[in-house]
């Protein structure tokens, strides 16, 4: 490039003369345009190549730098391994096993000095993986992947010959212990026999029969001592052969030795010397006695042996629990051995005695009683053939299967080796695998110009990790070969099978999710979207994660917002309902075109409350975090996407139902949210039939006896008042004070101080004030398909579809849904005349009577339906509702005041202060209880002052606002003179009054009212006296916005939303 700047000068000095030779304007453009092109592409290009230079220098000293650090560690390696090489060979000398355990305790100190360069050699190998992961970094990789599994090897090996020091020094010192130990023992042994043998040899023993059976019980004493002995003398004998090999040519070896030769000499010159004592013993009894007590003792001894044998068995799931099946069946065998030759030796000699006896005899006749010598010697040899038979049978059939017992752990031993060697690599690959992906930043702290580097790095991983499938199938192939009744797996191989199946599974969700995020994120905010060119907007979407982070920023205005830009979308697409007339209305179609966006419509109520019974939202006052609102919704939107598959975008759904539930429940973003909250959010909106719903929610607030109190309802009316709320409509339902919807519901019941679910029923029929929006929601919902063969008188639209409004004055006269909301009337039609209206089409019954009620109004004039306005909705009376209330309330202090100063008492304190407790007349008493009602009054009204200051800063906001959209040059659809930013920012709308009507749904309401439509058009100047007209139609004196059109509802709509 530096060869080309002289060219490239050149060619711009061309440029500019020739720019210069020219007065044509496009021209000069043009060349001025080329020009500069030329430079940015040149300047763009050399600082590039000078970044890549700088980076390839980079490269160069940290690849440098890496280089010498694994020199530096290749030495340390190679030395450890010489070290655990040379003691391969055990040596079984104390001496020489202290040696190798302080060489090896020193080894691993040095290990732990060393792992800090190792530390150091991996942190620079990440940062060349890190930095220059678009550069062939697979080298690199393999060679770091290679030092560390060959440092994992040398820890792991070190380890394992420090355990097997330690215990073999342990086995040593015992030894010497367990050999002085023995050997006095047998001194002892040798002692008792050499005692027993003389007093055997004793001229005249047999002629006493005490002492023989005395003699026999010492020698069953002695020889129970030698058989308890028996596996020390064998474990000894064999310790000590491995000690004398491992100290070959050395003195002590011959020591060694030799006490072990003079170990087992003694040894078995005790065993014989034993055994040769009993036929001493056994001269005074019968021969064949003898034979068959020494048969029934091996029959006894055999049938122990099996039962021990079977005690071994199931084999074991797992390696530690099969090797130690091994040695015990290696001390069981051994057993077998030193009996073998007393086993032998009894059959042989019973053999032998049955061979000098007659085989068959005289059998004994019927009736016989005595029997004969010859009889009696025929019973006994038919009796020791038998035991004979039966030891020889056993002793083959333990042995037979003791064989196969030991060749059953073998295998074993071999098949869980192979499975745990296949688990072992596949959790180093997985850990390998689980230290890339945790190295990887959030997607929200990425830069945008690095977005596709990482989502063809996360590629590449993937592929890599591909491979890692094979080891999982492998290790669940080989864990598939262990059923019942052949071998079954131990649970802790069980666990370690499943949670290596469960990272691989969540290893591959959490690699697809971050590739997803990435995809969605440069989809968004790369160089192809369009967002990011025109309105230069950052938009950040991060499943799961948005609603703690801004969801979008706007450079050109540094404004943040807390909505999901489809979201934001949605709620601008709200302001184009805000020219309907009726608040209910308006507010239904709000939320009917909400309840479609997040997929509620399609929502059942049955898998709603099965998604809340999986999660266990019991506890209705308890609060529930981000995550577990997410939960729940995943697992709702799970089940409606397999019913509606293609309809649903689950993680779409989720993330825009969090987002609107927070802006209903969660205004200051605590990140928290009422259980009992989130329930009335999602049944409100869910599709189910309205008394479903009505009865759902009275089952959450009402306790284990079925009533409910007032609190627990206000906590119902307060959630389910936030719906309309959050869409600025609150003040057309009563505003946000809940307690004049609950006292209406209790003076319905009567004033009971506890209702039941049938009155709170009753009274939801009635369509109270703060409540009218939900059934008028599912009129809206059932009217979305309706088409009526009728023809509407004002645009004259055929068929109607929607709701179709038919006049109770007029005859055949019709008005479509959008004609009637935006309040448009025919010539000779007032608003004031009552009308009827339709969500499906009308019956011939319907027809009729209408007809009757349309010749019955002809006889009536305006003023009987001024005189006789019918409410389409059940009205809750607030306390400032009626009579000017602080007016009365002034006007009886100041009469009181006078009577009291009248009397010539003290003057009386205002009304917040105590009265005098004890009444001197009469009067006193009277004035007293007055004067108690007057502050219980003025205590209402402060309350209720306080809620009214609260609506007075909201609307000081909104007319905040307004005046700025006012200054706007641009010209913006304005209701009530106010242009309307956002749905959720509006002002509440004074509705105008309407003709009476009669909603029907399949049935018919009969409606009445006086509303007028103020016009559209009003001049801005006039801003200010709207928010005033709002305040007042928020607390009405006597008369305040209809949130529906007057109406008398007879039966509710009970219709699937």
């Amino acid at each position: 490039m530096e060869q080309r700047c002289p060219q490239l000068n050149k060619q711009i000095t061309a440029a500019q003369n020739l720019k210069n030779k020219t007065n044509n304007p496009e021209t000069r453009a043009t060349i001025t345009d080329r020009i500069e092109k030329l430079q940015a592409h040149w300047e763009d290009s050399h600082t590039k190549l000078t970044n890549r230079v700088l980076q390839l220098q980079n490269m160069h000293k940290d690849s440098t730098d890496w280089l010498e650090a694994r020199k530096r560690v290749e030495p340390l390696i190679k030395r450890a391994n010489e070290k655990l090489e040379s003691w391969n060979k055990v040596s079984h000398s104390v001496d020489d096993l202290k040696s190798q355990n302080a060489d090896v305790k020193q080894l691993s100190k040095d290990i732990q000095q060393w792992q800090a360069q190792i530390n150091v050699t991996n942190e620079m190998a990440n940062k060349l993986l890190t930095l220059y992961a678009d550069d062939d970094t697979s080298k690199v990789k393999q060679m770091t992947e290679s030092m560390n599994l060959a440092w994992a090897n040398i820890k792991k090996r070190a380890g394992d010959k420090e355990a097997d020091l330690e215990a073999g020094l342990r086995q040593m010192q015992h030894f010497y212990l367990d050999l002085e130990k023995f050997l006095n023992w047998l001194t002892e042994a040798e002692t008792t026999a050499n005692v027993l043998q003389d007093a055997t040899f004793k001229e005249g023993l047999l002629e006493n029969p005490a002492t023989v059976r005395h003699l026999l019980e010492q020698w069953q004493d002695l020889q129970a001592e030698i058989d308890a002995h028996r596996e020390m003398y064998h474990s000894l004998d064999e310790n000590g052969q491995r000690i004398v090999s491992s100290l070959e040519g050395t003195d002590n070896a011959v020591v060694l030795q030799k006490r072990l030769d003079d170990m087992g000499h003694r040894w078995h010159e005790l065993c014989n010397k034993v055994m040769s004592i009993r036929p001493y013993l056994d001269a005074g009894v019968d021969q064949w006695k003898h034979m068959h007590m020494s048969l029934q003792e091996l029959l006894n001894w055999l049938q122990l042996k099996r039962e021990e044998l079977e005690k071994q068995k199931p084999v074991g799931g797992d390696v530690p629990t099969v090797h130690q099946q091994l040695l015990t069946h290696k001390g069981f065998r051994r057993e077998l051995g030193a009996k073998e030759p007393v086993i032998n030796g009894t059959l042989n000699n019973a053999k032998t005695f049955l061979a000098e006896m007659p085989r068959e005899g005289l059998k004994q006749r019927p009736g016989q009683k005595d029997v004969s010598p010859e009889e009696r010697v025929q019973n006994v040899g038919h009796i020791l053939r038998k035991e004979v038979e039966d030891v020889t049978v056993r002793w083959k059939n333990l042995g037979a299967a003791s064989i196969d017992w030991q060749q059953q752990l073998e295998l074993a031993m071999e098949r869980l080796m192979e499975l745990q060697d296949a688990q072992d690599q596949l959790d180093f690959k997985l850990r390998q695998a689980e230290t890339v992906k945790n190295s990887w930043k959030p997607v929200g702290e990425l830069l945008i110009d690095d977005l596709q580097n990482h989502i063809d790095r996360v590629k590449v991983f993937q592929e890599e990790i591909a491979p890692i499938q094979d080891n999982v199938n492998q290790v669940n192939q080989l864990a598939s070969t262990f059923r019942p009744p052949d071998i079954q797996l131990s649970p802790d191989n069980l666990s370690r099978i499943d949670d290596l199946n469960m990272r691989w599974r969540l290893l591959q969700i959490s690699i697809e999710e971050h590739l997803t995020q990435l995809t969605t994120a440069y989809k968004d905010l790369g160089p192809q979207s369009q967002k990011f060119l025109h309105s230069e907007c950052v938009f950040i979407e991060v499943p799961f994660i948005v609603f703690y982070h801004i969801f979008a920023f706007s450079h050109q205005t540094q404004t943040t917002c807390w909505d999901h830009p489809k979201m934001a979308e949605l709620y601008q697409s709200l302001a184009d309902l805000n020219n309907v007339r009726f608040s209910a209305y308006r507010t239904a179609m709000k939320l009917r075109r909400m309840q479609k966006a997040l997929c509620l419509d399609l929502l059942g109520m049955s898998a709603v409350c099965e998604a809340f019974e999986q999660h266990n939202l019991k506890q209705n006052e308890q609060f529930m975090d981000i995550m577990q609102v997410i939960n729940c919704l995943t697992s709702i939107y799970d089940r409606l996407e397999q019913q509606h598959s293609g309809l649903v975008n689950v993680p779409l759904c989720v993330d825009m139902c969090l987002n609107w539930l927070l802006n209903v429940y969660d205004t200051g973003r605590a990140g928290k949210i009422r259980t009992l909250s989130f329930k009335t959010g999602i049944i409100c909106l869910c599709k189910a039939h309205l008394e479903d719903k009505y009865r759902f929610l009275f089952r959450e607030v009402a306790s284990a006896t079925g009533f409910c109190d007032q609190r627990r309802l206000g906590l119902l009316v307060h959630d389910a008042i936030q719906i309309p709320r959050q869409l600025g409509e609150v003040a057309s339902f009563g505003g946000s004070n809940i307690e004049p919807s609950v006292r209406s519901c209790f003076q319905f019941a009567n004033n009971k101080p506890e209702l039941e679910a049938s009155v709170f029923l009753d009274w939801m029929r009635l369509e109270p004030q703060s409540m009218v929006w939900l059934p008028v929601l599912h009129r809206v919902a059932a009217a979305e398909t309706a088409k009526h063969q009728a023809k509407c008188n004002i645009c004259k639209e055929c068929p109607i579809i929607g709701f179709r409004y038919r006049s109770l004055k007029h005859f055949n006269y019709d008005i479509c849904q959008s004609c009637f909301f935006s309040g448009r009337v025919a010539k000779g039609h007032k608003m004031q005349y009552p009308m009827v209206e339709y969500c499906t089409p009308t019956t011939s019954g319907e027809d009729v009577r209408d007809f009757a009620k349309v010749l019955k109004n002809k006889f009536r004039t305006k003023r009987y339906f001024a005189k006789h306005p019918r409410m389409g909705y059940l009205p809750v009376q607030t306390i400032l509702e009626g009579d000017n209330m602080e007016t009365k309330l002034q006007s009886e202090y100041d009469r009181l005041k006078k009577a009291h100063d009248h009397k010539g008492l003290s003057p009386l304190p205002s009304p917040p202060q105590m009265l005098p407790v004890s009444p001197q007349s009469p009067r006193d008493a009277e004035l007293i209880a007055e004067a108690k009602l007057l502050r219980q009054h003025k205590g209402r009204l402060e309350a209720r002052m306080q809620i009214l200051e609260d609506h007075n800063k909201q609307l000081e906001s909104q007319l905040k606002r307004l005046r700025q959209l006012l200054e706007q040059p641009q010209t913006e659809s304005k209701v009530n003179g106010t242009a309307l930013s956002s749905p959720s920012t509006a002002s509440p709308r004074s509705d105008t009054s309407l003709a009476s009507l009669r909603v029907a749904a399949s049935q018919t309401t009969e409606t009445m009212g006086d509303d007028e439509l103020s016009s559209p058009s009003q001049d801005a100047s006039t801003g200010l006296e709207d928010v005033i007209e709002q305040l007042n139609s928020s607390f009405p004196h006597s008369q305040g916005e209809n949130p529906a059109p007057p109406s008398d509802t007879n039966t509710s709509v009970n219709q699937a939303n």
